[in-house]
């Protein structure tokens, strides 16, 4: 993998760049839809490419090797022929899935014993185990496996967890250089930033991460609940420790706002669920401010759902048409919804990349943020 800084903008620390991997180049800033069991919600991969124009997409460790599993991903060859996608695919280690199971998992120096939400099957991931298996999933970028902790969460319980991660991502370096790639194409580790929300917790792990001289990096414990000037906080000390000569991916954010401040910040990569999820409960993001497409306001509204055409569909359908859909619970609702949702999130992170490169993203930025958090 090959990570060329093309621009840097004078007023603040955005860049943009380029990704190379076997699979295709990806222009950052770059936001990932993801699809978390091999399919992004609602969204076929001809539309996520034809229409959303995605770059990357995501899938999930913990749930592709529960559903559909490993002998079916390596008989096939991979995920990307599996689910017949020729771009390129990152894979979330499972730390967050782990997470988010308190009540069915048990954490150890070893590894975590957790039980499936499918069938109440018992499982045990470690740091070695988890290289193995996003191997044979097929993922171009592989993620560290680690433990995103709560918040909040007591500072005893976040430097001994951060500690265990920084040990754990050992294991998976020893683990993933001493084993060959599953396919003919090329796969690459990130690290993952943790320290919950310590200023010396986060800042010594972003200098561990960084000394591993891993091809990118990721930052992750942030968007669990935390306010998020405390968010931008903790983004803005690690950006500044890690190196500016890899991609810096922070896992899980956000919102519209949320991915313009941390592009200010020097953040490169960004996935998030919230696009699809909030699309299929009738959301909207537009460039003029977020809607709640099921109002009576908008039973009336033959305008277009964006105005400045930030999405395919914007041109096609009204917002009165997709409201009946919603209302009528057309499955073709939520299908439209997600694809602009997505559409946007791509189109915010191109206008950025685009202003960086043009000199203006910080004026243009400053004026997107107020008006991305407008009720309409």
């Amino acid at each position: 993998m090959n990570f060329t800084l093309k621009s840097k903008d004078q007023n603040s620390k955005a860049r943009s760049g380029l990704i190379k991997t076997d699979h295709g180049v990806i222009q950052t800033p770059i936001f990932m839809p993801v699809g978390t069991a091999g399919t992004v919600k609602s969204v076929s991969q001809k539309d996520l490419e034809d229409q959303v124009n995605a770059q990357i997409i995501l899938g999930n460790t913990y749930h592709l090797y529960l559903r559909p599993g490993l002998n079916l991903l390596e008989q096939i060859g991979g995920i990307h022929k599996f689910i017949s996608w020729k771009k390129p695919i990152l894979t979330d280690s499972g730390g967050y899935q782990v997470y988010s199971l308190s009540g069915r998992r048990k954490i150890t120096e070893e590894g975590v014993k957790f039980k499936s939400h499918i069938d109440g099957s018992s499982h045990f991931f470690t740091p070695e185990n988890v290289m193995d298996i996003q191997k044979s999933i097929g993922a171009d970028i592989i993620m560290a496996f680690d433990e995103c902790t709560p918040y909040p969460c007591d500072y005893s319980y976040a430097k001994s967890s951060t500690q265990m991660t920084h040990r754990w991502l050992k294991r998976c370096v020893d683990s993933f250089n001493n084993t060959p790639n599953k396919y003919n194409y090329s796969q690459f580790l990130f690290p993952i930033v943790q320290g919950s929300t310590y200023s010396d917790l986060r800042k010594q792990s972003a200098e561990v991460i960084a000394s591993f001289d891993l091809p990118g990096n990721a930052i992750g414990g942030l968007s669990v609940g935390e306010p998020h000037d405390l968010m931008y906080k903790h983004t803005e000390e690690v950006c500044n420790i890690l190196p500016e000569s890899k991609p810096r991916y922070l896992m899980g954010v956000g919102t519209p706002s949320n991915l313009l401040e941390c592009i200010a910040l020097g953040v490169d990569m960004f996935d998030c669920v919230m696009p699809t999820r909030n699309a299929r409960n009738g959301m909207l993001f537009t460039s003029e401010g977020f809607i709640n497409i099921k109002n009576k306001k908008w039973e009336n509204d033959f305008s277009e759902i964006d105005s400045n055409g930030t999405s395919y569909v914007d041109k096609r359908y009204s917002k009165s048409y997709l409201r009946h859909l919603f209302i009528s619970k057309e499955m073709l609702g939520p299908q439209i919804a997600s694809i602009h949702n997505l559409s946007f999130y791509i189109w915010l992170v191109e206008e950025s990349r685009k202003k960086i490169e043009n000199g203006t993203f910080t004026t243009w930025k400053n004026k997107m943020v107020k008006k991305l958090v407008e009720r309409l």
